[in-house]
């Protein structure tokens, strides 16, 4: 099972060449970048940068230990925590899938105008996100 809440370690470079600005990667997540106004501006949106990136890998990437990692000056390393589930559950699309039910519980359903998807929905959420 993948983990619930990860932490990677990111980069985050100040600089003052055009502005001020703060610009945010992880080398555990090849090609992931984002910024920000303030430090904790790019923190902040490295967790959706890094949760969109690694959104449908089949494993999520390991932490890497930062200890070697060569930095320049104006760079510093943040822990940036990502709440997978939360993410996407916020992010996520709605995609089709078909269920079998009795027949009875469809009429039922359609009877009392219960939304059988939403039922669903909300059930399988609560077995996978409890």
């Amino acid at each position: 099972m993948m983990e619930k809440r990860l932490i990677y370690p990111v980069v985050i470079g100040e600089f003052h060449d055009d502005g001020d600005y703060f610009v945010a990667s992880s080398p555990n997540i090849p090609g992931m970048v984002t910024q920000g106004d303030t430090l904790a501006d790019a923190a902040y949106w490295s967790e959706d940068a890094i949760a969109t990136m690694i959104d449908e890998m089949p494993e999520y990437p390991a932490s890497a230990d930062p200890s070697g990692w060569q930095l320049a000056a104006n760079e510093r390393i943040v822990y940036v925590s990502v709440d997978m589930p939360k993410w996407l559950q916020a992010n996520s699309k709605t995609i089709k899938k078909t269920i079998t039910v009795p027949k009875y519980l469809s009429d039922l359903a359609k009877e009392r105008g219960i939304n059988v998807s939403k039922v669903a929905t909300e059930a399988l959420a609560k077995i996978v996100l409890d």
